[in-house]
């Protein structure tokens, strides 16, 4: 009784789910008139002869931008169809595909539209998912379901690497897009010419990336994702109606860029392309967190704090990309140095890396500025060791302790002749004939004093 082991083979795509070369002089949907769409649009016009457009977003013409692209297309000889439509409305969806008239039936569809509502994992909602999910795969479904039995020559989703490689901070954009690419093969399966495009990203700005700042774009050139330029996009976009396949991945790599990440930087699906141990990695988490522990053992409580302080700021300071960890302030709140989802669990994996430690993605949040997220990963790196004693807070209860005690009972033990030299000696200067012994106990904390006091009525 051997294991019987699963094997992959490629399966055949049915002779009708083969892309066929757009018609001209049927009408092709685009839905979404964002950056995408709109550089699609031009393209299927200038490129692929399209003389019928029919662009849908749920703000059509007060979309920005939507007017002075229909003007465009329209002086290159196009006719031009700019309509408002929420695609997630099935309703809406059959409405919208009602309107293209039988003499230039629809023979492509082109479904570029889509949101972001970033959160970390543990802090997703229904909301944040039916704000992704909505524009993105539910329209993709209305879409698919109402144009299934027209003849079309294709019909092409744009989804995201996001739902193949994973992208801290965006499980729902992920899944959104995973949707996506499962709904192209089982199209394809069922002889429809799906295809999926899984976009990296690309450099120009778009609605769903036109918000990344620097500390962004830093994050995506340390992963190895390089952006697309325009041209390649849109090449890329030829071939992958070309190719036949249901799911195409159009990512430009930066594979020494990959190699530079560490482990846990690198999509595991990209891990075979950079070549490092195999044990190493695993083997480095442990050692890293013994040596770093050993380390802060050896210091003073001051240096052990400082240093792990400086650790903290030097690594959120590379993920904002800012040049120096002395524009991080120790107390400043991370919200308040712009870091949101993305930005937390990259600070997360480097700390994780440079300590060996497996911090929760919601580390940030949960100590909310460096000094108190240097003081967690003391306690993580060292459960044993008590937390530095403050001698404010200690001279604070002993005040509280002395004050407790009835003055007949600090009178017995000799101790309440003492403390009254000693306040008398905090506001007149002291008596001639025990100068030397007034000025001693005048010197002492208040640890000192009890021991003094304590001592001497014991002898």
């Amino acid at each position: 009784g051997g294991l019987a082991v699963a094997r992959l083979a490629r399966v055949a795509v049915p002779a009708g789910a083969r892309s066929r070369s757009l018609d001209p002089g049927g009408t092709v949907l685009v839905s979404g008139v964002g950056m995408i769409g709109g550089l699609v649009a031009r393209h299927l016009v200038t490129e692929h002869g399209i003389r019928h457009l029919l662009l849908a977003s749920r703000r059509g013409p007060d979309a920005p931008g939507a007017v002075e692209l229909r003007e465009e297309l329209s002086a290159l000889g196009a006719d031009v169809a700019l309509v408002a439509c929420d695609t997630s409305d099935r309703d809406a969806t059959a409405a919208l595909l009602a309107s293209v008239p039988s003499t230039r039936p629809l023979t492509a569809v082109v479904h570029t539209a889509g949101a972001l509502d970033d959160a970390v994992f543990t802090a997703l909602t229904p909301g944040h998912l039916d704000a992704v999910l909505a524009p993105k795969a539910d329209a993709a479904e209305h879409l698919y379901e109402l144009t299934r039995d027209r003849d079309l020559a294709a019909f092409v989703l744009f989804s995201s690497a996001a739902g193949t490689l994973g992208n801290p901070g965006q499980a729902n954009y992920a899944a959104a897009n995973a949707y996506l690419d499962a709904l192209a093969h089982q199209h394809r399966a069922d002889g429809h010419p799906t295809t999926t495009l899984a976009w990296g990203y690309w450099t120009q700005a778009s609605d769903l990336t036109g918000g990344l700042g620097d500390s962004d774009r830093g994050r995506l050139a340390r992963s190895g994702i390089v952006g697309l330029s325009a041209g390649e996009g849109l090449a890329l976009f030829d071939a992958a109606l070309a190719s036949g396949e249901p799911v195409v991945l159009p990512v430009k790599l930066d594979i020494a860029a990959l190699g530079r990440g560490g482990s846990e930087e690198v999509p595991a699906l990209l891990r075979g392309l950079v070549r490092r141990p195999a044990r190493r990695a695993v083997h480095t988490a442990s050692a890293d967190r013994e040596s770093l522990a050993q380390r802060l053992a050896g210091l003073a409580d001051a240096d052990r704090d400082r240093l792990l302080l400086d650790l903290v700021r030097t690594h959120a300071a590379a993920v904002l990309g800012r040049g120096a960890s002395d524009v991080i302030g120790p107390e400043q709140a991370f919200k308040q140095l712009g870091f949101d989802s993305l930005t937390a669990v990259e600070l997360r994996n480097r700390l994780n890396q440079a300590t060996g430690l497996r911090l929760p993605a919601t580390l940030v949040f949960d100590h909310p500025n460096p000094t108190a997220l240097a003081r967690h990963l003391r306690d993580e790196l060292l459960p044993d060791v008590p937390p530095p004693v403050d001698p404010n807070a200690r001279e604070a209860d002993i005040r509280r302790v002395l004050a407790s005690v009835p003055l007949s009972r600090l009178r017995e033990v000799g101790v309440l002749d003492a403390l009254t030299r000693l306040a008398d000696a905090a506001v007149e200067a002291p008596p001639v004939a025990k100068a030397d012994e007034t000025d001693l106990i005048a010197a002492m904390d208040a640890d000192s004093l009890v021991a003094r006091a304590l001592g001497s009525a014991a002898s």
